[in-house]
């Protein structure tokens, strides 16, 4: 059984910083690539950073310079580690991977960037 599960959401002013969870079951985070997406209301969700099998990470331009995406394999977790958060008010963080033609995802941790 195939399982993501988000954590790490609050509330937070301008430049603070949040570290999100994501936990999974059902599969081994050090064999697939892994993804972390934003989706705001009305918006598109959007992609944020991703780590794939080798420990390559890449990012939107939105979160360089500020996120990083690693993951802890013992505890078959991805993380994604987010400092000087810009005042983007709330969006839903969902953690991601896709599986042959398959695209799995978490329920999501809300995330609100407000002074």
């Amino acid at each position: 059984q195939v399982q993501l599960a988000e954590s790490g959401g609050g509330s937070v002013q301008p430049g603070g910083s949040l570290r999100l969870s994501c936990a999974a079951s059902g599969i081994l985070v050090s064999v697939y690539t892994m993804n972390w997406y934003r989706q705001a209301p009305g918006k598109q969700r959007e992609l944020v950073a991703g780590l794939t099998s080798m420990g390559i990470a890449s990012y939107a331009n939105s979160g360089k310079g500020r996120f990083t995406i690693f993951r802890d394999n013992f505890k078959n977790t991805v993380y994604l580690q987010m400092n000087s958060l810009e005042p983007e008010g709330a969006a839903v963080s969902y953690c991601n991977f896709q599986l042959s033609s398959r695209f799995y995802w978490g329920g999501g941790t809300l995330v609100t960037v407000s002074s």
